[in-house]
């Protein structure tokens, strides 16, 4: 028998009330979006009212200008996140069943999607205003991160996103069904924490770097350098976690027990790792012209 961790007990719920027949509950997914993006705007405005960062002593963006963006982001993290699991993960079920699409309190949710969304609420919104579209993406790009690590770690206490069967010493035994049915492990089968994996790379690691760019180097002097990196920077770690990410069921065949979305011969890809390559080229595209303009 090899060392795992136990699942820690905590409920998904941080409390629940009943009401008029019906139950009302605040669990922490939703606490972590919540908080996330308050943090992650209060850390956006900090950075707008901080002078010294900018190139003129000016942000690009007013607080109220920012106040009013972030409605634009909410809304492009739920409908581009809903959508693009939709058509990334499971288009044939969807199609089959349109009002399922709309159940977003059933769970499925996908980054990339989320980001797209973003992008497009961000790209309208500055137009609209007349805003530097690439200052205006520093800006959110720098709020993103705190959203991202609270989301990993609400992942971990629902026990979903797992990561792959492993005999490594902090191995975790997830308590699902699901998580434990394991091809060729006898008795408790442990699992790769995937979800604390991408919290420390994509949020904490990643957010402190943006955080040592901006404050410490002036990266808002030259405009695309953290939109840059937070894109290329999010889309190695989320490829390399990948590796050892137990891929969405709707891809695990007995020809493709990996899951890979694009394989042959034995080798491939995951859905995850082929959403990445797109924001990892654009990412570096974005750093690249940003040092030239520097």
């Amino acid at each position: 028998m090899y060392a795992l961790i136990p699942f820690p007990d905590i409920s998904p719920e941080i409390f629940s009330i009943s009401l008029f027949g019906m139950t009302f509950a605040l669990r922490w997914y939703a606490l972590a979006y919540i908080v996330g993006i308050l943090a992650g705007w209060r850390l956006v405005l900090r950075a707008a009212r901080t002078p010294r960062l900018w190139r003129d002593g000016q942000a690009v963006m007013t607080p109220q200008q920012i106040e009013d963006l972030l409605t634009w982001v909410i809304l492009g993290v739920i409908l581009g996140g809903r959508l693009g699991y939709v058509l990334f993960y499971q288009p044939a079920i969807y199609l089959a069943n349109p009002s399922q699409i709309l159940r977003v309190w059933e769970g499925g949710m996908s980054f990339h999607g989320g980001a797209l969304g973003v992008i497009l609420a961000a790209f309208v919104y500055t137009a609209r205003y007349k805003i530097p579209r690439t200052s205006a993406g520093d800006l959110v790009a720098l709020g993103i991160f705190p959203g991202l690590l609270l989301g990993r770690l609400a992942n971990f206490i629902n026990a979903e996103l797992w990561g792959r069967p492993t005999d490594l010493p902090w191995g975790v035994a997830f308590p699902t069904q699901a998580a434990q049915y394991c091809a060729d492990v006898a008795g408790i089968c442990a699992r790769h924490p995937s979800q604390l994996y991408e919290a420390a790379l994509e949020g904490a690691l990643l957010g402190a770097v943006l955080v040592w760019l901006v404050w410490r180097r002036g990266a808002f002097k030259t405009p695309g350098l953290i939109m840059g990196t937070f894109l290329a920077g999010y889309g190695i770690a989320r490829f390399m976690v990948e590796f050892v990410r137990q891929p969405d069921a709707q891809f695990v065949t007995g020809g493709n027990p990996l899951g890979l979305a694009l394989h042959a011969g034995g080798y491939g890809l995951t859905m995850g790792q082929l959403l990445c390559l797109p924001m990892i080229a654009v990412g570096v595209f974005f750093i690249l012209r940003a040092r030239r303009a520097a």
